[in-house]
């Protein structure tokens, strides 16, 4: 069995690796049947159970995990400053081929970003692919079922930085 995936997320003034969290947020964010107090108590109970939380600092938590779920409610891009790609498939070569080509392109266009390679098939699931490889840039499907051009995938990173730099510019 895989491990969970980690990303970052921004408590109080540390930015912090928790396992799971797109599954907890995903999970929550498919939650309309009860009210946001109770979906986020769950997303925080999701996340404590994977996660060391400092005693003392539950609040932080709280608040950090309510703003994320708050910012993906209304489709806004991450803050943090980073630019995150998701590769969503089951390792295949196609997906394998797509994960190699990012990698080049970026190194080529000197972008940095947070790469997870997403392969478990209920993750995927949850992001709603009916088809891989995709690709997903902060938070936006771009692609799914089929390998984009080099040259559309320069595009598209390139868009994405510069879009990630004017908003940690403002």
């Amino acid at each position: 069995m895989e491990s969970p995936l980690q990303r970052s997320l921004k408590v109080g003034r540390a930015v912090i690796g928790l396992l799971g969290l797109d599954v907890a947020l995903g999970k929550a964010l498919a939650d309309q049947d009860h009210p946001r107090e109770q979906i986020l108590e769950r997303l925080y109970r999701q996340v404590a159970e994977q996660n060391y939380i400092p005693p003392g600092r539950e609040e932080l938590y709280h608040q950090a995990l309510a703003q994320e779920y708050d910012r993906l409610q209304r489709g806004e891009q991450r803050q943090d400053g980073t630019l995150q790609i998701r590769i969503l498939g089951p390792g295949c070569v196609s997906c394998n081929r797509l994960g190699t080509m990012v990698l080049e392109v970026m190194s080529e266009l000197g972008i940095a970003a947070d790469i997870l390679q997403i392969q478990d098939p209920d993750e995927i699931g949850r992001f709603g692919m009916p088809r891989t490889p995709a690709l997903v840039i902060n938070d936006q499907l771009l692609c799914a079922g089929r390998q984009p051009a080099k040259a559309k995938l320069e595009e598209w990173l390139r868009e994405a930085a510069d879009q990630q730099n004017s908003s940690n510019r403002q």
